[in-house]
């Protein structure tokens, strides 16, 4: 018992205490000279650091009107790819969430020959490199699947729609989602399970009235997870998008901002800012399921 009180009084003291504001500090500094810079005129940021405005003080939001509102010739304001953003993400959240939570519920509760082998092959998922997946999928949503002339899956028509990509995400989640799950539902008490069982409560009222309430917490840290990585991904969106203006998320927007020659800059400073604040606002209303639904199945599986 000494050991982990200890620990617990080293963790807790004033030097661990300013330590973590350091780091907190040291942390945000990038994100708070993006900041600036993207209140900065052009000609600011072209002439000196961002650490010069606390000097010379000069506030502008023309970067965010240009780059929001004035499109030009063969692309759309990234208010526009700001709401394709949105489309690709939310489905791509909702999606392997709902898939998850019955996968996790079967493997934690309901006994089948095979059962720890399957979960184990999906735990394994985890570690195989998304790059490897990018060819076979997208051969798939291109020309469906046939083997030997014998059509198995058609070509179904949907490249350069948000399908390919709310299906590449949820592959992709997948396995961590049921992971994660998996480890959370396995410690509500079986005496509970038990007790609707008793009465009367099939497989399914069990799972909407005690399990599905009780998965708040682990369902909150996977949706943190998985809208962080779909909202800033912009491998799979520009893969699995066809390079489709219509379609393509708001990363590829701010990729294309910066000329090859570094012009614009002033331009992405302030496209980058607007593409963090979705993200910070989900994770602040959700983050205190973070902690708990991490340390899920931690302590015993």
């Amino acid at each position: 018992m000494k050991a982990p009180k200890k620990a617990r009084d080293v963790f807790s003291s004033p030097i661990a205490s300013a330590a973590a504001v350091i780091i907190a500090v040291v942390w945000t500094i990038p994100t708070f000279g993006l900041l600036v810079s993207s209140i900065r005129p052009e000609q600011d940021i072209n002439s000196n650091g961002w650490w010069n405005f606390f000097l010379q003080p000069n506030v502008t939001f023309d970067n965010y009107a240009q780059v929001l509102f004035a499109g030009t010739g063969t692309n759309p304001p990234l208010v526009l790819f700001f709401f394709n953003s949105l489309a690709l993400t939310l489905p791509a959240v909702i999606f392997p969430i709902t898939l998850a939570l019955f996968a996790a519920y079967a493997l934690a509760w309901f006994e089948f020959k095979g059962k720890d082998l399957l979960f184990s092959i999906i735990f394994g998922l985890q570690i195989v490199p998304l790059q490897l997946t990018l060819v076979p999928l997208l051969q798939l949503f291109a020309k469906g699947l046939s083997i030997n002339g014998f059509v198995i899956i058609p070509d179904l028509g949907i490249t350069g729609t948000f399908i390919p990509i709310w299906i590449a995400h949820t592959i992709y989640g997948l396995p961590l989602a049921i992971f994660l799950l998996h480890n959370f539902l396995r410690q509500i008490p079986r005496e509970l399970i038990e007790a609707g069982r008793v009465d009367g409560a099939n497989w399914f009222t069990l799972f909407s009235k005690i399990v599905l309430p009780l998965s708040v917490p682990a369902i909150a840290s996977f949706s943190i997870f998985q809208f962080l990585w779909v909202w800033n991904d912009l491998l799979v969106g520009l893969t699995f998008g066809g390079g489709v203006k219509e379609v393509a998320p708001m990363t590829v927007r701010i990729a294309e901002m910066v000329g090859t020659r570094g012009s614009g800059w002033e331009l992405l400073t302030a496209g980058a800012f607007v593409s963090m604040i979705v993200p910070l606002i989900v994770f602040f209303a959700l983050q205190r399921y973070f902690v708990r639904g991490l340390l899920a199945g931690s302590v015993k599986g």
